[in-house]
């Protein structure tokens, strides 16, 4: 039975997710910023009898990476994203830098991109791809149409919507990927988001003031 573990990580009170499957887990945006974080990642692996398979980037903003290089050094698996997020995974030390936090660098690799898929899949359950871009300019959301689930990253969070004054957002696009992608799923899927708790499409139809429902 397909599930979904939250874990909220580093200084940005981000939100890291395992979808577990079986015995199969993939790992949504690693945000492991210290050997705590890492330990109670590897901790619920390791108790439920997980192997990781590969890594999904809804987007890749520091917050979103800060654990690429722990998994690089006791994992090997796959990563994938959207290639408009290259500039923003190669800018994490900087950023880091800039925000005065440390950083565990990781080592140069080639993702696989997402930018033609339509689905992903994690052994026998399939996500659909959702292209959302406005906060970042490859955010992605991954849609579990069977269990009404979607990863949504930080395009929609509870009430509120991604940022946009960062490199790559735009408040008008990323209504649009609401509105026009989002906001045509089923009102009672459940969205896990990047930052604070879930929510449902229904919900936020009716209460978020940034976003102007659909009628």
């Amino acid at each position: 039975m397909l599930r979904i573990q939250k874990f909220t990580f580093n200084p940005f009170q981000e939100n890291t997710y395992v979808i577990v499957n079986g015995s199969t887990a993939i790992l949504i945006d690693p945000g492991m910023s210290n050997k705590i974080e890492e330990e109670e990642l590897i901790s619920f692996l390791k108790a439920h009898n997980l192997i990781l398979e590969a890594v999904w980037l809804t987007h890749a903003h520091i917050d979103h990476i800060m654990g690429i290089g722990f998994i690089q050094t006791h994992f090997d698996v796959p990563f994938y994203m959207h290639s408009l997020e290259h500039e923003n995974l190669k800018s994490g030390p900087l950023v880091a830098k800039a925000y005065g936090i440390p950083f565990n660098d990781f080592e140069a690799f080639s993702p696989f991109l997402l930018d033609d898929m339509e689905r992903i899949s994690i052994n026998d359950q399939t996500f659909e791809i959702i292209f959302a871009p406005g906060h970042s300019a490859g955010s992605m959301c991954f849609y579990h149409k069977d269990t009404g689930q979607l990863i949504g990253g930080d395009v929609l969070f509870r009430q509120s919507i991604g940022r946009t004054d960062l490199p790559g957002g735009d408040f008008e696009t990323l209504q649009q990927s609401i509105q026009q992608k989002v906001y045509l799923l089923p009102d009672d899927t459940t969205v896990y988001s990047g930052h604070g708790p879930e929510t449902t499409i229904g919900y936020e139809k009716v209460n978020n003031a940034f976003i102007k429902a659909l009628n």
